[in-house]
């Protein structure tokens, strides 16, 4: 027991001797301007969403345009890659729908900043401001959630009302060794 107590004492005193491990001479520090550039996080509010619009006709043309039927089928429906529609109707509770981005999301900025940063795969970050709004206001109108001629821009986004509403909230309300959110298969 003693060797124990021995071999501890020694990882703890000199574990500051790790933390001061040798740089080796790669790598630099980034400069603010270049933290500036990679923090592109869109939050709910989307005072960080550039300027631009787009509607659902104009993101139907994008998304053919672009390719995103290879990976995502016509309409969103059929691709080897998730799909971005529900087979599901209205009257089915939001949780018995499948885990679609644009219905399961909190805000209608996380489905604009995911599109903007991850698609298309393999040329992430290549979409214009308008592309992406137009293809967000595309999702938004297949699940129903806006109707076809509304326009999204930096302005209106943020105000889009997602389905799962207040329920997402709900979500941090769980505790360990509790039941999920009654009723909702997860």
């Amino acid at each position: 027991m003693g060797s124990l107590r021995l071999v501890t004492i020694l990882l703890l005193l000199g574990s500051p001797a790790f933390a001061q491990s040798p740089t080796y001479g790669v790598g630099r520090t980034p400069t603010a301007e270049e933290i500036r550039r990679m923090d592109i996080s869109i939050g709910p509010t989307g005072e960080e969403l550039p300027p631009g619009r787009g509607t659902a006709k104009e993101g139907a043309q994008v998304f053919e345009q672009k390719g995103c039927i290879a990976c995502h089928g016509p309409a969103g429906l059929g691709g080897m890659a998730p799909e971005l529609q529900s087979k599901k109707g209205q009257d089915v509770p939001i949780w018995q729908r499948e885990r679609i981005l644009p219905l399961r999301s909190p805000f209608a900025t996380t489905v604009w900043d995911y599109i903007n940063r991850g698609m298309p795969a393999g040329n992430e970050g290549t979409l214009t401001a308008n592309e992406v709004y137009s293809l967000t206001a595309y999702l938004l109108f297949l699940n129903k959630v806006i109707p076809e001629d509304e326009v999204l821009d930096n302005q209106s986004l943020p105000k889009v009302k997602m389905p799962i509403g207040d329920d997402y909230a709900k979500l941090h309300e769980w505790k360990p060794n509790t039941p999920r959110l009654e009723g909702y298969p997860f």
